[in-house]
């Protein structure tokens, strides 16, 4: 069974046809794979059954040792133990490890899944949506039971979603919505409208716009327009802040109000810098500008960087999201006001929750079944609350926390 499941893994990974060919290939490893599990159980444990489904896992994380890790962290699963007889190996899909955020969520959710007895198959995808895609469809084959990913662009997987949902493989959306699929099974993440009004607030209430006269120029600077997360955080800043741009207390020098009119391709640092320096050239040689509201680090820290080389007035209020290591060095020096913390160990801890349920056949616990519909179907959905850093409070949100060390922030 093993030599012939080996022959058609291979002849998927070389094969130059069409997908539904493809999908049927893949069928028939899934069944096979199956009826291996069946005859092993007929033996003696599970143990060998993981073995015979995907050999190649011994190495990684033998399933004899797997096994006892997941029932001290979730005795519940022992009756879903004939389910998920195959081995409990899970499939972590991230976007890049250009960005720090991503590291840290990855190198958690491998923890918290390892720690609770999984076995674990992260990748990272480098940005690039061909290779994410390859990357998913061999953690299909290769005997994942669960998937989580954390998609580049929100609809670049269908293909992969397609297969997974074939193969009766449940999918978790990992922070970013996965778009324009009904084989998206839950979202995890934080609520990030959420995000926006609380970046919205703190200008708010900093240059207290309910009393102050103002007038006070902003700028906005948004996230790659193929995040779908990117746009809740604009809209839930900008509601917060329309009705005093509406009145004037509020003005947007460059005229640019709208998402499309400030989106930053892939959040990428050296392009808000680039937009930021543009803007300072063109409309703040003489004025000052007393906001820049970034939606994220990544983007506030390109931002920062157009400040320190161009602009000679006034320092604005900056605000960012993520508490970076280098976007909270520069809170701490004065350079960026606050940053949306969003704790990703207790994003991982969720989702780790999620997938134990989800193997045992439990009812999986999500917070909202109404907001995040992916243009196909509603996606229920678990949101961890935000909270913000700034100066004032990062010992105590980043540092008491075991979050970061003070040698990190040095």
């Amino acid at each position: 069974m093993c030599a012939v499941f080996g022959r058609y893994t291979k002849d998927i990974q070389h094969y130059k046809g069409g997908k539904k060919m493809k999908r049927k290939l893949l069928s028939a490893i899934l069944s096979m794979t199956m009826v291996a599990a069946l005859l092993a159980g007929c033996g003696s444990s599970a143990a060998p059954a993981a073995d015979a489904a995907a050999p190649a896992a011994e190495e990684a994380a033998p399933a004899e040792e797997a096994a006892p890790a997941a029932e001290e962290a979730a005795p519940a699963a022992e009756e879903a133990a004939p389910a998920a007889a195959a081995g409990q190996k899970v499939g972590v899909s991230m976007p890049t490890k250009d960005l720090q955020r991503w590291n840290q969520d990855g190198a958690n959710m491998e923890k918290e899944l390892k720690d609770a007895g999984y076995e674990v198959d992260l990748q990272f995808a480098n940005n690039d949506v061909q290779t994410q895609l390859s990357q998913v469809e061999n953690m299909i084959s290769g005997g994942c039971s669960v998937l989580v990913i954390a998609a580049i662009e929100g609809s670049s997987l269908g293909e992969a979603l397609d297969m997974a949902k074939e193969a009766n493989i449940p999918v978790i959306a990992y922070d970013r919505l996965l778009m324009d699929s009904d084989a998206v099974s839950y979202y995890a993440t934080f609520d990030n409208y959420k995000v926006g009004t609380v970046q919205g607030t703190y200008v708010k209430d900093t240059l207290d716009l309910d009393n102050a006269e103002g007038p006070f120029n902003i700028e906005f600077t948004a996230g790659d327009p193929g995040d779908n997360n990117a746009g809740f955080f604009f809209n839930g800043a900008y509601d917060v802040l329309k009705p005093y741009i509406d009145e004037g207390k509020l003005v947007v020098q460059s005229g640019k109000t709208t998402f499309n009119d400030v989106a930053t391709p892939e959040w990428k640092t050296e392009t808000a810098q680039s937009e930021a320096e543009n803007r300072i050239s063109s409309f703040y040689t003489d004025k000052d500008i007393d906001v820049w509201l970034c939606s994220n680090d990544s983007t506030a820290l390109g931002v920062e960087n157009a400040l320190a080389a161009n602009y000679k007035g006034k320092y604005p209020i900056i605000t960012g999201q993520d508490c970076d290591i280098e976007n909270t060095k520069n809170m701490i020096a004065g350079k960026q006001s606050m940053s949306v913390f969003k704790d990703t160990r207790t994003l991982a801890s969720q989702v780790v929750k999620m997938v134990g349920q989800i193997l045992a056949g439990e009812k999986v616990d999500v917070n909202d079944e109404k907001t995040y519909n992916n243009n196909v179907i509603t996606v229920p959905s678990f949101l961890c609350e935000p909270v913000f850093a700034d100066a004032n409070n990062y010992k105590e949100i980043l540092l008491d926390s075991g979050y970061y060390t003070e040698d990190q922030l040095k």
